[in-house]
């Protein structure tokens, strides 16, 4: 299994409104893409202190790699990743990403 971990560093400007938008939409890739097994997403409680800017992040579950890829290539994922860059604190750079095989 692989666990695909992403943190967003969102920009002050965007509501919660807009963030809870975006990062729920990744969830209706699943419908068309086998092996996606679980999407969650939610607030950083950040209970170490440590991670304060990330304040939001999702993760998903995949059974394999092929799986991530067809996620990856998605149009829904395309679309929602650009939108996500945008409302993020320089762009790419406001997006962690950490892929576990587990």
């Amino acid at each position: 299994m692989l666990k695909h971990c992403v943190f967003v560093n969102f920009k002050p400007d965007c509501s919660q409104i807009e963030r809870d938008k975006v990062l729920a939409g990744f969830a209706a890739v699943a419908d068309d893409v086998p092996g996606m097994l679980d999407y969650c997403y939610g607030p950083n409680l950040d209970y170490e202190n440590k991670s304060d800017a990330y304040r939001d992040g999702f993760i998903v579950t995949f059974a394999d790699r092929d799986a991530h890829l067809a996620y990856e290539n998605h149009p829904l994922h395309r679309e929602l990743g650009a939108r996500m860059v945008d409302m993020c604190v320089g762009g790419h750079d406001g997006i962690i990403v950490f892929d576990l095989h587990v």
